[in-house]
């Protein structure tokens, strides 16, 4: 037995002055009567001089003795087959990932977590303190340490499935470090499936017990999704291809139908049936042909039937720009014949050339603009390929004067720019020394110094070549050829993925958008018609903090024009889906038990005590007015006595 509200229990003082009501002699009014032959006992009470009187047992006091009695003990919330939490100060981590959005017999795994932790904090300790931490992908303190178990409660509450990858780790190092702060004895409970991207470390300076969640269940999910555009090798059609990996995380095969459908459109684009082994990942192709003006709307996979983990079982994407790319080649004067005659060679380029004043005017978002003799301030468009610039500077990097016949002797076969060729039999007559901001930004070397660097930015990747190609025997070498095919095929990847190093749940999305724009706003999924949040916008880069839910993200602007683009944000997590997996508690650091030894709850008796104390009165009440008449009763009188 135990009492989590033991200081009601000063209530039962209360029984003391009761039971003196019932010894204290009644004040009698005097009254005349006839005769003194009927009131000798009277007389002879009023002869003693003590005010009490002898206890007489009668049933309201015991009824009212007994009902204050419960009412007391009610209040004081008696409990028992309760699990005390040890410690005076205690850290409770609650997985919010979202392996715990599973529904485990009906239940969702983080409701059951919660059940745990508010039972930890109502058998917390008296004078303990206990703060709560919500462990998803990073650490989130819900709670600083406070003694209100009422706000505790609240805090709990509140916590949501965030659609990420569970990562414990970092969130059991906050909170070493802030019960390290403090003296006493310190305990972190964490709550968690053991579903965990991440391996965690157990081993920390505070004990740490660690209470399961749900029971290992089969789940299959889309672990993997990439979209491209394409040629239909038969009918010569732009096409769109979507590449997903599906994998069943369980010890049964399973028969699943994956589904692709336009964002707001009920009509299948395409579907596949598919029988997987246990355990088993299988890619699957998925194609359509896009209308016109699809760019840029969205793609939404589905896994079906659904299982236990619904946020798996669907996937999105964006459909991505066309093949076509736009290239403008721009020159103070006539452009370079063999600039044009290389950028055209590719099939799969549009290429608009003229004098930089007259092609500047109109360059669509997400063209390669080539600029050749000059280096603008501004230069509108996608990635950028400088061509001989004029001596100053010039996006970062200082150009020199020209130095004659500069000797290739190495270049960066890491970068992308420079794959598949080799320079070695390249001469150039003149070229300008490039000084980049940094040493890892030259591309390629030569005996005077760097002629090639790299000068990107967040938000586009700009390309310094510095000498002119006609000034050199590039342009009869094959090389030539291929260093243009790359710098197309990297601004073709760049404009179909608007998210850079981003579009999965809980990291940090650094969206494109043009260069002019410097305010956005940002609908989150599920938030639609909600007031949107404000992001900043730095030099063509949007920063969206931490999407930590999967679905489409729209960025908009209004600002020099209005537009918007739509960011699909995936969870795409093998171990994050496998909801077989079990924490690994080998280490022997801290304790591991299941949720129903591990928490047997305090049985809260309050309600119960409170009926009886309540049919006490119901009776007491019974018993005062059993037999009363509607006359009105005259106060106890006294009788003055006179022979």
């Amino acid at each position: 037995m135990r009492w989590l509200s033991a200081g009601w229990l000063g209530l039962l003082g209360l029984l003391i002055p009761l039971t003196l009501l019932y010894v204290l002699k009644a004040r009698r009014v005097r009254q005349r009567v006839a005769s003194t032959w009927l009131w000798v006992e009277v007389q002879r009470e009023l002869a003693a001089r003590s005010p009490f009187k002898r206890l007489v047992p009668q049933l309201p006091l015991f009824l009212q003795l007994l009902a204050l009695t419960a009412f007391a003990l009610a209040a004081a919330r008696p409990a028992t087959s309760g699990k005390a939490t040890s410690g005076e100060h205690v850290a409770i981590l609650i997985d919010t990932s979202a392996s715990m959005a599973g529904v485990d017999g009906g239940k969702v795994r983080l409701d059951e977590a919660k059940r745990v932790a508010h039972d930890i904090v109502s058998a917390l300790g008296p004078g303990s303190d206990a703060m709560i931490l919500d462990a998803g992908r990073e650490p989130r303190l819900v709670m600083a340490p406070d003694r209100d178990r009422r706000r505790m409660h609240a805090a709990l509450d509140e916590l949501t499935v965030r659609e990420v990858e569970g990562d414990l780790a970092a969130s059991l190092a906050l909170a070493v470090q802030r019960l390290a702060q403090g003296g006493g004895s310190r305990r972190i409970y964490v709550v968690t499936d053991g579903a965990l991207a991440r391996p965690v470390s157990l081993r920390a300076a505070v004990p740490v017990e660690v209470i399961r969640v749900g029971a290992p269940m089969d789940n299959a999910a889309i672990v993997r999704v990439d979209v491209r555009a394409a040629e239909d090798p038969v009918l010569h059609r732009e096409q769109v291809q979507a590449f997903l990996l599906v994998e069943n995380h369980g010890i049964a095969a399973r028969e699943v139908f994956v589904t692709m459908k336009q964002r707001g459109a009920s009509d299948t684009l395409a579907s596949r049936r598919v029988v997987l082994a246990p355990g088993e990942r299988s890619p699957i192709v998925l194609t359509f042909f896009p209308a016109p003006g699809d760019s840029g709307s969205g793609l939404v996979f589905e896994l079906s039937p659904h299982d236990a983990l619904a946020v798996d079982d669907v996937a999105f994407a964006s459909i991505p720009p066309g093949r076509k790319l736009p290239v403008i080649l721009a020159a103070t004067e006539e452009p370079s014949p063999w600039l044009l005659r290389v950028l055209a060679s590719d099939p799969d380029a549009e290429v608009t050339a003229g004098p930089l004043a007259r092609v500047f005017a109109s360059v669509p978002e997400d063209a390669l603009v080539v600029v050749e003799n000059a280096c603008p301030a501004t230069v509108p468009g996608g990635d950028v390929w400088i061509v001989n610039p004029p001596s100053g500077e010039c996006f970062g990097a200082k150009v020199g004067a020209l130095v004659d016949r500069p000797r290739l002797t190495s270049w960066d076969e890491l970068d992308p720019r420079l794959k598949f060729l080799s320079l070695d039999d390249v001469l150039v007559s003149q070229a300008r020394v490039l000084e980049p901001a940094s040493a890892r930004q030259v591309l390629v070397r030569s005996s005077l110094g760097a002629i090639a660097c790299d000068a990107s930015t967040e938000a586009r990747e700009v390309t310094l070549l510095g000498f002119d190609v006609a000034d050199s025997d590039w342009p009869y070498k094959a090389s030539f050829v291929v260093f243009a095919r790359n710098l197309l095929e990297l601004a073709r990847i760049h404009r179909a993925d608007p998210v850079a190093g981003g579009g999965t749940a809980g990291e940090l999305l650094r969206v494109h958008v043009p260069l002019a724009v410097t305010a956005a706003e940002v609908v989150s999924p599920g938030a639609e018609g909600q007031a949107p949040s404000i992001v900043s916008v730095r030099s063509g880069i949007a920063v969206i903090p931490e999407a930590v839910r999967a679905g489409f993200y729209r960025v908009a602007w209004t600002q020099p024009s209005a537009g918007s683009v739509l960011v699909p944000v995936n969870l795409t997590s093998a171990s994050e889906s496998d909801l077989r997996r079990s924490l690994d508690a080998t280490s022997g650091a801290a304790s591991v038990a299941d949720a129903p030894a591990a928490t047997a709850a305090p049985r809260d008796h309050a309600f119960w005590v409170a009926l009886v104390a309540l049919a006490f009165v119901i009776v007491d009440v019974w018993w005062f007015t059993r037999g009363r008449s509607s006359v009105k009763q005259k106060p106890n009188t006294v009788v003055e006595l006179r022979s």
